[in-house]
């Protein structure tokens, strides 16, 4: 009798999955039936823009803008179609037929999504890659930009930086990051305690909601416009365009950087930063990069903390001036280089070799550590005491840790002063800093990650009582999956959502609920960290 309910457990199993297969087969085939004929004038055109399994370019498309192999094995599931739209009309009719036939969109800038989600889906879903959507028109009399959403970060740099050295957007710090997805989490960079997020800088935008309606900031509203400035992509529709102001930065600027040993007081001097930093002036980004490497005294491992300042200003008015607030640190003059602003951006994304012009590269494959890992996130409001920063050290010395890094990102200056409910990003006045914990393996460990991904948990888990609470807050830029999540389809109700949709939003999760329920009541945009919409 058991064998016989194993054998038809197994039959239905199967059964099942070619039931799903067939289904997938016939909503991938009426999909691209439908794409040809919603503008049959435009056939021949949309038809160069849309990838299937069977094309050749299917998998290079696919892998172009993947930034964590962990989404990239042989038991990933695979996009049935990959479009790449080159007008709005390609934009409309691809929502039009995926809505028809039941495919979920997973829409894709830069491919840097945490947990793989512009990318990856457990149901039946199309890639809508905005690759071609990445025109920069820059306004150097108005200090304003139309920047598209598929536009990676290096390129709007180098765009402005030709038209104006002393313009800049405040953008992300890697340059491959798609703007589209940067902006829609708030996005923080090297000017973020000057200016604000990338999201705080937005005057206008182009969007496209489920409907195919085309709207723009006075047509869609100020709730909208409020929403998809920080309340995170594929929820509400898709931003085509972002019209951003532009910010000054000097001729010069000066980075300072260190690096320091548990043996050279590593412990102390992070305590130290913790009083520090986030009182500095609005002027200086202060991070601190740990990771682990031999010492050269003995050739153990040990902890190794990096202290990076980066001033919008010369070395001679930073070099008193972290004298007076940090002497503990004992930077000397050869630790202050000065540069420009773009030099800046190549020396913090490691390519200090390269010419400017790699920042238009969006292939460059820039894995600081690994190409696959796991990231989570928190925010702290109070110093944490020595002993807790003794007890990281211990658990990044562990063999799981080989590579990981913690980079700990001061606040203050300009996020002290907009108010948390201007955009849904609401991590601002008493933030003391952001810890970003990361833990990466090599490629052969794909298929068993769990021992890194477990060892990363025990660290969030350890750092529990020492940092927000009430909710414990993360960064929606570094998505976790751990934190809560909707179900495979994208579905959740409003109490289940607000397990992880407080900790990136705090209260205003509700009224990102509310603006939901108004721009897409179906919720036809979804995945597993989607906005879900809630009705009065």
């Amino acid at each position: 009798m058991k064998s016989i309910y194993c054998s038809l457990s197994f039959l239905f199993v199967v059964v099942c999955s070619l039931s799903w297969v067939n289904a997938s087969a016939n909503s991938h085939e009426n999909f691209l039936d439908c794409l040809s004929s919603y503008h049959p004038q435009e056939s021949s055109s949309i038809s160069k823009v849309i990838y299937t399994e069977t094309n050749s370019s299917y998998s290079e498309i696919l892998e172009s803008s993947i930034q964590n192999y962990r989404f990239f094995t042989t038991n990933t599931p695979k996009p049935l179609v990959i479009v790449t739209p080159l007008n709005i009309s390609h934009v409309q009719a691809t929502i039009h037929c995926s809505k028809k036939h039941g495919l979920q969109i997973r829409i894709r800038s830069g491919g840097h999504d945490f947990e793989g989600l512009s990318y990856v889906s457990q149901v039946p879903f199309v890639v809508f890659d905005l690759v071609h959507f990445r025109s920069i028109d820059v306004d150097v009399e108005n200090e304003e930009a139309w920047i598209q959403s598929g536009a990676i970060t290096g390129e709007v740099y180098y765009r402005i930086n030709e038209r104006s050295t002393n313009l800049t957007f405040p953008g992300a710090v890697g340059h491959t990051v798609g703007i589209g997805g940067f902006i829609s989490g708030g996005g923080y960079g090297l000017l973020f305690r000057k200016y604000g997020l990338a999201a705080d800088n937005v005057i206008d935008a182009m969007f496209v909601d489920a409907n195919g309606r085309i709207l723009d900031r006075k047509s869609m509203g100020e709730d909208l416009f409020w929403a998809i400035r920080g309340g995170g992509g594929g929820s509400f529709g898709i931003v085509l365009s972002w019209k951003v102001k532009l910010v000054h930065v000097p001729s010069t600027v000066t980075v300072a950087a260190v690096r320091r040993t548990l043996e050279q007081n590593a412990t102390q001097l992070l305590h130290r930063w913790q009083y520090v930093a986030p009182n500095l002036p609005n002027d200086v980004y202060s991070v601190v990069s740990i990771s682990t490497t031999n010492s050269s005294e003995n050739g153990e491992r040990t902890v190794v903390a990096t202290f990076v300042s980066v001033f919008q200003g010369g070395a001679n008015e930073f070099i008193p001036l972290m004298q007076e607030r940090f002497p503990e640190l004992g930077l000397v003059r050869e630790d202050y280089i000065e540069m420009t602003w773009i030099e800046s951006i190549l020396l913090l994304t490691g390519l200090t070799n390269q010419t400017s012009e790699v920042l238009l590269d969006r292939s460059y494959k820039n894995f600081f550590l690994s190409p696959s890992f796991k990231g989570k996130s928190d925010y702290m409001r109070k110093p944490m005491p020595e002993i807790v920063i003794q007890g990281l050290w211990s658990r990044l010395l562990e063999d799981e840790a080989r590579i990981s890094t913690l980079n700990i990102i001061a606040y203050g200056g300009k996020m002290d002063e907009i108010p948390e409910t201007e955009i849904p990003f609401p991590h601002r006045k008493g933030t003391l800093y952001k810890i970003s914990y990361y833990v990466g393996w090599q490629e052969e460990d794909n298929s068993n990650p769990q021992r890194y991904i477990s060892w990363i948990r025990k660290v969030y888990k350890y750092m529990g009582p020492f940092v927000s609470k009430y909710p414990r807050e993360a960064y929606l830029n570094y998505r976790d999956l751990d934190i809560g999540r909707n179900n495979n389809e994208g579905k959740a109700s409003y109490k289940q959502a607000s397990v992880w949709g407080r900790k990136y939003f705090k209260e205003n999760f509700d009224r990102l609920t509310y603006v939901k329920a108004k721009i897409d009541p179906e919720n036809f945009f979804r995945h597993e960290q989607s906005i879900p919409p809630r009705f009065h």
